[in-house]
């Protein structure tokens, strides 16, 4: 057992708690990982229709079940403009269950944050499949590199991805995880920038012992409590980092914005002026689709895989790198990490090292 709370019951999952799973999610995106707006709209639909999901505990699976890992990978600009849907992402599975000559149990979650976390529920709809509470990050990263199955040293192949114009390929073999994200994002790139996946098939047994465990239970939890907060009028940045065990590490005024898109990735640079306690500082944040290092008055503040989150100070709702803005009251907050990205093994995948910084990982959260 890797992370997560105490095992839970199956159950099928309420048409009021969309947005909750939306709400959590985004906050565990750190400001990656898509905005969910759209995906939410069209799980709404699903649900209009008549379709509902089954959330299972990955503890309860036998160990010789198989669980599909779905997601998209775009690019955060794009992705806003060129959207998937619950069909193409439905599709990489039946492409990956056509190519395997088997057919999946369940489906997972590749990562827990942003629009990526409800990826699996709309294919599930489309599929009548159940999803498993757990993913493969515990937060949102950008590479296919930097994940619990590179960690735990999981194959990486095979691995289906289409596009909304009807493309698909097919990638059949991958020396290691850091080759499987290299062609994939060359070829994401050549889809457009935006493209649904289905990553390597897992078991039952990799489900239980590879993954984060009950991060859609902890995201639904979340954006529960910052609903409740709202509708009590109270500090809802506040219950965010309550529920979670965090810090506020800064507040003030986004002063700058500094964004460059490249092939793989929306890269980029977040400065922010105090107010209140924080009046005369300046808080300073790089990203790769997500906040990855923070610096207070030019000394080292907060690193991967702490989770860097940045919301609004009023209404507690995730910032995004790609839409953060000039002027915006932000709250800098950090919650704690999955201990499998802590380990050396993990540090290895998703420490500032690996996001190409000379840094030696300290979490803010160290006694």
């Amino acid at each position: 057992m890797m992370n997560g709370s105490p095992p839970n019951a199956d159950r099928w999952m309420l048409v009021e708690e969309l947005e909750h799973l939306a709400t959590g999610a985004w906050i565990l995106g750190t400001g990656g990982g898509g905005d969910p707006y759209h995906a939410l709209l069209e799980l709404k639909e699903l649900y209009r229709l008549g379709h509902r999901i089954r959330i299972v505990d990955p503890l309860g699976l036998p160990d010789d079940a198989l669980i599909a890992c779905v997601g998209q990978m775009n690019a955060p600009l794009v992705v806003q403009e060129r959207l998937n849907d619950g069909v193409i992402m439905a599709e990489t599975v039946r492409m990956m269950e056509r190519y395997i000559g088997q057919s999946f149990d369940g489906i997972m979650l590749w990562e827990i944050g942003g629009a990526n976390c409800l990826q699996p529920f709309l294919a599930a709809a489309h599929l009548n499949l159940p999803v498993v509470d757990c993913d493969a990050m515990g937060r949102a990263f950008p590479q296919a590199d930097m994940t619990t199955f590179a960690i735990c040293g999981l194959k990486p192949h095979p691995w289906t991805m289409a596009d909304i114009r009807g493309n698909s390929i097919i990638f059949t073999e991958a020396v290691d995880w850091a080759w499987m994200e290299r062609m994939t994002r060359r070829a994401c790139a050549v889809f457009g920038s935006s493209a649904a996946t289905c990553k390597a098939p897992r078991s039952g047994h990799e489900a239980k012992t590879a993954t984060v465990l009950h991060t859609v239970t902890k995201a639904l939890s979340l954006g529960a409590a910052v609903q409740e907060a709202r509708d009590r009028h109270d500090d809802v940045v506040k219950a965010v980092i309550d529920r979670e065990g965090g810090l506020l590490l800064f507040k003030g005024k986004v002063a700058d914005v500094e964004r460059r898109a490249t092939e793989a990735h929306l890269r980029g640079h977040l400065i922010i002026e105090g107010l209140d306690r924080f009046s005369g500082s300046r808080f300073e944040l790089d990203f790769q689709n997500e906040f990855s290092v923070g610096w207070l008055d030019g000394e080292l503040s907060v690193t991967v895989p702490d989770l860097i989150c940045v919301l609004d100070t009023l209404s507690g709702e995730a910032l995004g790198t790609e839409t953060i803005r000039f002027g915006q009251r932000v709250s800098v907050i950090a919650l704690p990490a999955p201990a499998i990205l802590l380990s050396e093994a993990g540090l290895r995948h998703v420490g500032p090292r690996a996001f190409g910084y000379d840094l030696d990982f300290k979490s803010v959260f160290a006694a």
